[in-house]
């Protein structure tokens, strides 16, 4: 374990409090006119994924929870459990949609994804900053339009609707943003 200051805390981190390993899902730096800043952050637990919130002095310390990360391939969905394999070591782990959250819809059958550990217990991923889907549906391109202000919804292989400019077609490759699950080119 290491400790960092509350103010130095990011969305994402894992920390330690009160035997709880939770994940901070957002953060917020605050400074009154009078007295000492605070930072309010908002935290998932990762067991039972319950929300927590919590307000630090800026002064505070926060114990950082160190993880272990392995390159695993995903292989497939059985109801609400994902699984994946190891691999160097064959060896394999599921997560749950509830664990995953939105990640579920960037991941493909057999693509390599870096799973997070602690203590050998497996407690996320860690997704590539875009991904690359084939468009299932969306309206058909409307002839003489521009790519300018108009969008169309569309419907990606893994169930994502991501907006789109109106030349994207059914069967197009197209690169997703992991972070804003926005449209960012054909590929």
């Amino acid at each position: 374990m290491s400790t960092i200051q509350a103010t130095r805390l990011r969305k994402g981190n894992l920390v330690q409090m009160d035997q709880n390993l939770l994940r901070v899902i957002d953060i917020t730096h605050l400074t009154p006119g009078k007295g000492h800043g605070f930072v309010q952050a908002r935290f998932r637990n990762i067991r039972t994924h319950s929300l927590y919130d919590h307000k630090f002095r800026s002064e505070d310390n926060v114990q950082l929870a160190i993880l272990d990360s392995r390159k695993m391939q995903f292989l497939y969905v059985d109801g609400d459990s994902y699984h994946f394999m190891d691999t160097e070591t064959f060896d394999q782990s599921h997560l749950t949609s509830e664990t995953l959250g939105d990640s579920v819809n960037y991941l493909l059958p057999e693509s390599i994804i870096v799973v997070e550990f602690y203590n050998e217990e497996a407690i996320g991923i860690e997704l590539p900053l875009t991904v690359d889907l084939k468009v299932e549906d969306t309206a058909p391109a409307i002839k003489g339009a521009t790519a300018s202000a108009q969008l169309k919804p569309a419907r990606l292989e893994t169930g994502l609707v991501v907006q789109v400019p109106p030349f994207v077609a059914n069967g197009d490759r197209i690169r997703v943003n992991t972070d804003t699950g926005e449209y960012q080119g054909r590929v």
